[in-house]
């Protein structure tokens, strides 16, 4: 069969164009007339921008009969002249409107003249070939349009992607206006619904020489004279107002329809001077639950208006934009939860054990993935030593930050119980799989004991630690890596190195080391390397903590930020052992007479005699309430640092408790005298027994260690 719009081409009755007139009312959305026998097209002049490019046919033309939709055998259509050919889309030939269709916004002229559209439906006619052209134009521009508004993630991005889709493709003027605050899920809002006018975009009045748009701020709203002056930046809606029963109506609306021509001067302001005709369409954004915001599309006067077809675009894009908002709303509130949620969880301040100095740095992910598992934190343990603890919660969502709230707070509670670090990881572990089955974190647990100048590592999946020795060595520890807990099933293994005075260990999570353009073991020879060149620069005396962890954080580049950072650096100083004192004791009457002089003898040595009396009785005190229970022999230890601090152990497990004792009593009143005597005082759980420790001041003049 004949192709249609050729002489001789007309379908064989009009059952046969009876159908192809209802697929395109399904497809279509537009309608196109060919010229009458002996005219000629009439073309107009080429737009500047293409706004009236997406599936507009021409308009006038007349001549023939057109098929009944529901006669069989209906008229045949007259004869179409050379001219009915060609494409019913006026001002741009097929492959511009397929550019423009795919997302090009350039407002550059194209080449006049169209060139002949064949149907490749035999028996169509040029008009219902022409309005099939048209509807596939339109839909493959929604198409594009409503992928570049998906593609953002923040709210600027959404708008931008509407705003960059439709100007100059579908409209000469955008105003997109959004609620102030926007609302988040089920929130109510309270108050005055209030519309801010978030960005206006618009092509130049006149072409400029590289034939692009100009770009509107929001704090510029001025749209030029031919597109109606100035538009307000704040509209308050009144209930029950005109401007709120269109947005409760939620379709589009051409300007001159009644409802709008009131609406838009509250929504503008109240002189918007808005081309008068189809050139001006309201659309409401509604979201999951409620109306969000509005845009306004608008065509300049010496445009061809829209058609009733482009109020179904408009809907399109306002769906989809308010969808976006939506999501990039909920998407923002997630992430500051989380991110609130783990500043929350890390230490405030590290605290200052005895023989250590600490310092820690926390980044959070760049904007693609704003959180994370990652956590850090110190705690003294009984005996003057210090648990580390650097771990990362695999994933970037609330989710991950909670369960690395419920790790931490679980590390902790082990710590209290003085578990060696292999059985807290197991622990960990444990925990970890009772949250659920895809719940995994790596974790790194040290315990440092600044006595025994001796640190004991035990490693969950985690990278391995860098130690920072005096002389500016770096060394990668090697430290068994095991399983990442969550895992189960998995032992543990601990490791005990030496830590010497004046070392510094890093303790840091991977997004410090790995990233999309270098591997992990990279990573680690570069942070190896920069702690060396650190040392270097101050010689035989170790880098500040402080500024050797911004150092270290200075060697990420700009494509380095994927996850966050936790990072925790420990300086090793330890406690001289002639600033120790350490004594066993048998659990006797005698015992406390006998603490109380080995107690004056080094006190004596150590050159603090002003502290003997408040020593000696505190002293007594305590080794009195361990005696009384003990079963085997009870340990008594004094340490020499900025303080004086004394440690008694003993065999049973139960934590003294202060109370007020009554008058009656002969006795309950040891602890009270150490609660107001001391410094600090504390009470620790070990797992064969307890220590019970108090801390006094040094006098005044006593040079601080």
């Amino acid at each position: 069969m004949a192709a249609s719009g050729r002489p001789g081409g007309a379908a064989d009755g009009g059952r046969e164009a009876t159908r192809a007139g209802q697929r395109v009312a399904q497809g279509a959305t537009g309608r196109a007339e060919a010229p009458g026998p002996g005219e000629e097209p009439q073309h107009e002049p080429h737009p500047r921008h293409g706004g009236d490019r997406i599936g507009r046919p021409r308009e006038g033309g007349g001549g023939r009969s057109r098929p009944r939709g529901g006669e069989p055998g209906g008229t045949v259509p007259e004869q179409s002249p050379p001219h009915e050919g060609r494409s019913a889309v006026p001002d741009a030939p097929h492959a511009e409107v397929s550019r423009a269709a795919a997302g090009e916004t350039s407002g550059a002229p194209v080449p006049a003249g169209p060139p002949p559209a064949r149907s490749a439906h035999p028996g169509e006619s040029g008009e219902v070939a022409a309005a099939r052209q048209a509807g596939g134009d339109r839909l493959r521009f929604i198409g594009a349009a409503t992928r570049r508004i998906a593609r953002g993630i923040d709210l600027d991005e959404i708008v931008l992607g509407l705003c960059r889709a439709t100007v100059p493709t579908f409209a000469d003027a955008i105003l997109v206006y959004l609620r102030d605050p926007l609302p988040v899920g089920d929130e109510r809002p309270t108050g005055p619904v209030v519309l801010r006018l978030r960005r206006t975009d618009r092509i130049p009045e006149e072409p400029d020489t590289n034939g692009g748009r100009l770009p509107m701020l929001p704090a510029q709203p001025d749209l030029g004279p031919a597109m109606g002056g100035s538009a307000a930046e704040l509209a308050e809606v009144q209930p029950g107002g005109p401007l709120a029963e269109v947005l409760r109506g939620v379709r589009p609306l051409f300007g001159e329809a009644q409802a709008a021509r009131t609406a838009l001067p509250e929504l503008l302001g109240p002189d918007p001077r808005l081309p008068g005709g189809h050139r001006v369409i309201l659309a409401p954004l509604r979201g999951r639950r409620r109306v969000i915001g509005a845009a306004v599309f608008l065509r300049r006067p010496d445009r061809p208006a829209f058609e009733p077809d482009d109020l179904l675009v408009a809907a399109q894009l306002a769906t989809h934009t308010a969808l976006g908002v939506d999501k990039a709303v909920l998407y923002g509130r997630e992430a500051y939860i989380a991110d609130a949620l783990q500043r929350t969880m890390l230490p405030d301040s590290l605290p200052q054990p005895t023989g250590v100095r600490l310092a820690s740095r926390y980044l959070p992910a760049a904007e693609t993935a704003r959180v994370g598992g990652d956590w850090y934190d110190a705690i003294p343990l009984p005996g003057s030593r210090v648990a580390l603890v650097v771990g990362d919660v695999m994933g970037h969502s609330m989710t991950s930050a909670a369960i690395m709230g419920q790790l931490r707070t679980t590390a902790q509670t082990l710590a209290g119980l003085d578990l060696p670090p292999q059985e807290v990881l197991h622990h960990l572990d444990e925990q970890a799989q009772r949250l659920g089955s895809d719940r995994m974190a790596t974790c790194m647990y040290a315990v440092y004991d600044p006595v025994a100048h001796r640190i004991t590592i035990a490693n969950a999946g985690h990278p391995p630690p860098v130690m920072l020795h005096r002389g500016g060595r770096a060394e990668v520890l090697r430290v068994p890596s095991g399983a990442p807990i969550g895992v189960g099933g998995v032992d543990f293994e601990a490791v005990e190195l030496d830590a010497p005075a004046g070392a510094t260990l890093v303790l840091y999570t991977d997004g410090l080391v790995e990233s999309r353009i270098r591997d992990v073991w990279t990573g680690i020879e570069q942070l190896r390397e920069r702690l060396a060149e650190t040392a270097r620069l101050t010689g035989p005396n170790p880098p500040p903590l402080e500024p050797m962890c911004d150092e270290v954080l200075d060697m990420l580049g700009p494509g380095d930020r994927d996850d966050d950072i936790a990072l925790l650096a420990a300086r090793f100083d330890g406690i001289a052992p002639s600033d120790v004192a350490y004594w066993y004791l048998d659990p006797k009457a005698q015992t406390a007479g006998q603490a109380r002089r080995l107690a004056r003898r080094a006190l004596a040595r150590w050159g603090l005699d002003e502290l003997t009396d408040q020593l000696e009785l505190l002293v007594s005190e305590v080794v009195t309430n361990a005696v009384r229970y003990a079963e085997r022999p009870i340990t008594l230890r004094l340490l020499r640092t900025d303080v004086l601090r004394c440690e008694v152990g003993d065999d049973v497990p139960q934590l003294p408790r202060l109370r007020q004792a009554r008058p009656s009593d002969e006795g309950g009143r040891g602890l009270y005298l150490v609660n107001r005597m001391a410094r600090r005082w504390g009470a620790t759980r070990l797992s064969m027994g307890k220590v019970v420790w108090f801390e006094l001041s040094m006098p005044p003049g006593v040079q601080r260690r």
